[in-house]
């Protein structure tokens, strides 16, 4: 059976769009994107001398916000351009190449071309399509799922691959040593050296409605951190205070997300932020978020240094794999 892609059926939509696009009224960001205002979330300079005011910076972003931009990070603003045309210029193939990397049916895995992700309540989809795989570590590379064409697109992703791992390891010290642990001890309750880098490229195409329809619904990242290259065109939004805004894009900057497993590992003490996404009407965006996430049999759990009889654990420990089931599925954890 043929799927039908977001990317076709924009193709197609002139003035209207299909009625399982149109969200629920609580959900329509014509009628819940505070207008007028952008949020400006904080912006880290990674490479302040003052070391204390970086660190200080992270620690408060993460535990207040969930949510902060870094710049002066250390990635060639030529190794993210390369790393944007190479997606770019894959989701402009014909359908039928694109094809070749769709995720096999019945497939557990979320690696490869697709559109749906996840159970969607009331029947509703998201205006996107996207592509899935994981760019590190080595031994967990399905080549399969990475585009043969255009040809620099396996070293754009490595590449850019290369050069993450040092904002990487900057990231999670400090966010280690925020919580009063030492700097590599976080991160090895995420995963270490193991954890996995999972690259998603969300193609939200030009939609007729952008009143009406969702990129992304609202949600919070199951990865412990994510670290998000956008295009230029705006659609990021983050809840703050019960209410959506658009999130201010710095050029060059990384957008960080920290996600339910960091919340988890530091019992609460930094949060997940919760976060959807925007269509524009003329223009597409494309984004290419990275999730760190732990390998799917390691038990995350908050970390036995920061539990104690007067601050208990506020989680449950559990498979990593267990969490992203219940997750995706709508469940309980």
């Amino acid at each position: 059976m043929e799927v039908e892609r977001v990317q076709g059926i924009a193709n197609f939509s002139t003035e209207t769009i299909p009625e399982e696009f149109i969200r629920s009224t609580n959900e329509q960001p014509g009628l819940t994107t505070v207008q007028g205002t952008v949020l400006e979330v904080p912006v880290i300079d990674l490479s302040d001398p003052d070391e204390k005011k970086m660190l200080e910076a992270i620690i408060d972003a993460s535990r207040n916000w969930g949510i902060f931009q870094v710049v002066n990070h250390g990635i060639p603003d030529e190794v993210i351009r390369k790393l944007q045309e190479a997606g770019k210029v894959f989701f402009e193939l014909p359908q039928e190449e694109k094809e070749l990397y769709a995720k096999p049916p019945g497939s557990q895995s979320i690696e490869g071309y697709g559109t749906k992700l996840q159970k969607e309540l009331r029947g509703k989809k998201a205006w996107v399509d996207h592509l899935f795989h994981k760019i590190w570590p080595p031994r967990e590379i399905n080549s399969q799922f990475w585009p043969k064409n255009p040809p620099s697109y396996r070293e754009a992703n490595e590449e850019y691959t290369k050069h993450m791992h040092g904002v990487v390891d900057k990231l999670f010290r400090c966010l280690s040593v925020g919580l009063g642990l030492e700097g590599h001890e976080l991160k090895e309750a995420v995963g270490g050296e193991n954890l996995v880098y999972l690259l998603k490229i969300n193609y939200y195409p030009p939609c007729p409605r952008p009143d009406l329809a969702l990129g992304v619904p609202s949600h919070t990242d199951m990865s412990s951190l994510t670290i998000l290259v956008p295009n230029d065109v705006q659609g990021l939004q983050a809840n703050r205070d019960g209410h959506w805004y658009d999130v201010k894009y710095i050029p060059n900057a990384l957008i960080i997300h920290i996600g339910d497993q960091v919340e988890i590992a530091s019992n609460g003490m930094y949060r997940s932020v919760l976060h959807r996404t925007t269509v524009n009407k003329e223009q597409t965006r494309i984004s290419w978020p990275v999730f760190l996430e732990p390998p799917s049999d390691l038990e995350v759990g908050p970390h036995p240094k920061l539990v104690n009889e007067a601050n208990p654990p506020k989680y449950k420990t559990k498979k990593y794999r267990e969490y992203c089931y219940c997750k995706l599925n709508k469940i309980p954890q």
